[in-house]
């Protein structure tokens, strides 16, 4: 029976059609339509006027790229419901608003889906919850608060500036580490180019010297013999080493905690990821606390949010303390992990009792640090990678050209 019910309430599977037909004028029109079948593509189109000479259904491309649904394309959705419910559109003809508009066909399917359930009488929270992939637990229990309390139009605007808020963090957090990785990379590779194919032809070169070689050039030609002998070992152990650290990292609670940690030790990069964390927890704690999710069960939600072990820690060990009839400011002074201008902005939230704009006024600040630091670790790290690049290249440059030099000056 509860396998019976569970095969009832499936979603429907809402296909693409493609068709061509007449209109009403007598020119020939083409198009696509979602729809459940084709009988329901013709009767959309007859009422429309079009005349259907042909429905088929279209094929999915072999291969499809930039058509997945990704976090910010949730944060673009958030924001158009927000705008929908705001401007009086009813909930279900703004999903089915959405989903005509989207661009991808993805989000297309998803948001029709989520229309169609809806339609039936499904609470949106609920519908959401059959999705997680997309909508996670914190951003279905802000829609249930928002349903329950009758204020979904106003919890959708905190949604949206939450989702819009959450990602632009995490690109710059992603701009941050991209650029050097990306330019070390490049140098890496550029130097094994050199030691693999371009040095050893100077080797050649040098043989037939019969003179004795500079120690340096001796030392670049000895790299270039290991590398050459053995490059497929050190491949062979960095690609081991990635493919572990992963699979270490995906399935033990333990190493990415120790990752956590060492992240946080990092010189540079550490700044930018402690005010990142601070502000993912303030800005999820103020928007969870404002839509009326009572302050122990909103940590929980800005516990994981913080993206950091050392953060998630200090978080759960607040509430603890909160639980226990603690004030936050003074339980997130004992785990000696949040800067005193936070504790300091928390306490003044709490006697004035507006502690969901105080958090909000945190997160704005934090965000605009983590801003300002990307730029600054951009701009130092330019001049810093130049530097390393000059002198490994020029150095295997000129260690190959130091016996020319050599030989130009006896013989001169």
């Amino acid at each position: 029976m509860a396998a019976k019910n569970k095969k009832q309430s499936k979603a429907p599977v809402i296909h693409t059609f493609k068709w061509k037909g007449i209109n009403r004028k007598g020119g020939k029109v083409s198009g696509e339509l979602q729809a459940l079948s084709v009988a329901e593509v013709r009767l959309e189109l007859r009422k429309q006027g079009v005349n259907v000479s042909k429905v088929q259904k279209k094929a999915k491309p072999l291969f499809s790229f930039g058509d997945k649904v990704t976090p910010m394309d949730i944060a673009v959705i958030s924001r158009q419901i927000a705008t929908m419910l705001g401007a009086g559109v009813p909930l279900v003809q703004g999903l089915q608003l959405i989903a005509q508009s989207s661009q991808k066909p993805s989000a297309r399917k998803l948001m029709s889906t989520i229309s169609q359930e809806v339609a039936t009488g499904t609470p949106l929270s609920q519908t959401l919850r059959g999705y997680p992939r997309y909508f996670d637990e914190l951003y279905c229990d802000l829609v249930d608060a928002g349903e329950q309390s009758g204020a979904l139009e106003t919890i959708y605007d905190r949604i949206s500036i939450y989702k819009e808020k959450s990602e632009a963090l995490k690109s710059k957090i992603k701009k941050a580490m991209f650029y050097p990785a990306a330019v070390l990379a490049v140098a890496g590779v550029v130097t094994m180019l050199l030691l693999l194919f371009v040095i050893p032809q100077f080797k050649d070169i040098f043989e037939g010297f019969g003179a004795q070689l500079p120690a340096f050039t001796l030392f670049v030609l000895g790299i270039s013999d290991l590398v050459q002998n053995y490059w497929y070992v050190v491949a062979g152990a960095v690609i081991a080493f990635i493919f572990l650290f992963k699979r270490a990292h995906r399935s033990s609670q333990k190493v990415r905690d120790n990752t956590d940690k060492f992240v946080l030790k990092i010189p540079v990069i550490s700044t930018i990821l402690d005010k990142a964390a601070v502000a993912r927890f303030a800005r999820t704690l103020s928007t969870t606390f404002a839509a009326g999710i009572p302050l122990v069960d909103a940590l929980v939600s800005a516990a994981g949010a913080s993206g950091n072990y050392v953060y998630r820690s200090a978080i759960q060990n607040v509430r603890t303390e909160v639980m226990a009839g603690m004030q936050m400011n003074v339980a997130m002074k004992t785990t000696n992990v949040f800067p005193d201008m936070v504790t300091q902005m928390v306490m003044i939230g709490e006697e004035s009792g507006d502690l969901d704009g105080m958090l909000s006024k945190v997160a704005d600040i934090y965000e605009q640090q983590v801003d300002d630091a990307v730029d600054a670790l951009t701009s130092l790290l330019e001049p810093m990678i130049m530097v390393v690049l000059g002198v490994v290249v020029g150095g295997l440059i000129v260690a190959m050209y130091l016996p020319i030099f050599q030989l130009g000056s006896v013989i001169g």
